[in-house]
């Protein structure tokens, strides 16, 4: 408890980096800064789940399993662990040649890029096809970075090229549904939020590219590019999809669950309207 709540960071004390290019006491107060951010989102949204109305509680769900896990991931990056030493090819002549690459990052993004995917697929009304369509996508792009990251021969930017076809793919896929959104009645909506997504989707092959990628920029450096688009991404998105949602049909948009399953029709729930199974005529003999 004293290296969590004292005034001095002593994190790398107790787990010292390793590596020529490494995390700096800098960059862990900073992931520790991201981690409070993620750690205090994660309480609030987990409490708003139980105010929220029942059967409107999906994207409440969603965000808050993001949030716990980026509490996790950013926990142990600020921790300096997770990582493992990757000598670097594409070394610019001021950094060394092995670098730390945090795999926890990584984690962090296979959940909260599906869960983001998800939360715009319901929004707009698209078919629960494209959405798992989308979550593979966004887990496709996710896992060729991270293949790209510990590759040591330049045969890593072919990964990083299969990461960033699956990317341009799940943003053309998101922007299309602006036409699924429209018949729903949220177009607005749905185009402000695509657009927030995918404009911070834009920045991270370039921050890949700069940092475990190319080894252009330091450890530290990267971190702090990665943290801003990761609060950006889920903790501010999450309170903007619960700020917009106050005005949402969630009857018309069938986001409505029931122990039936999602809800159609407007919201009509089947527990509610089910007739009674008629009563057995004991006049009728076997």
């Amino acid at each position: 408890m004293p290296t969590l709540l004292g005034r001095g960071n002593a994190a790398l004390d107790v787990n010292p980096p390793a590596g020529n290019e490494e995390l700096s006491v800098n960059g862990s107060d900073w992931l520790w800064a991201v981690t409070a951010i993620y750690v205090v989102s994660f309480l609030a949204f987990f409490g708003l789940t139980f105010v929220a109305r029942s059967g409107e509680k999906i994207f409440h769900y969603l965000f808050t399993i993001a949030l716990l896990v980026g509490s996790i991931t950013y926990f142990a990056q600020a921790s300096d662990l997770g990582y493992n030493l990757v000598s670097q090819v594409n070394s610019s002549p001021r950094l060394a040649l092995t670098r730390q690459i945090f795999w926890p990052k990584y984690v962090n993004w296979t959940v909260s890029f599906p869960a983001v995917v998800t939360a715009l697929g319901l929004l707009s009304g698209v078919p629960w096809a494209t959405i798992i369509f989308n979550v593979f996508l966004s887990w496709t792009w996710v896992i060729s970075y991270l293949v790209s990251a510990f590759t040591v021969s330049n045969y890593k930017w072919g990964f990083y090229a299969f990461g960033t076809v699956s990317w341009l793919m799940l943003a053309f896929s998101t922007f299309s549904a602006g036409s699924s959104a429209k018949r729903v009645g949220v177009s607005r909506d749905h185009t402000l939020l695509s657009g927030w997504v995918n404009l911070l989707w834009l920045l991270y092959p370039i921050a890949f590219g700069l940092t475990d990628g190319g080894n252009r920029i330091g450890v530290t450096p990267g971190f702090i590019f990665f943290g801003i688009l990761d609060v950006l991404l889920v903790p501010v998105l999450s309170f903007a999809f619960i700020f917009l949602a106050r005005r949402w049909d969630y009857g018309q948009l069938n986001l409505a669950f029931t122990r039936y399953g999602r809800v159609h029709n407007a919201g009509t729930f089947p527990e509610k309207t089910t007739a009674a199974p008629a009563a057995a005529d004991p006049a009728v003999t076997v």
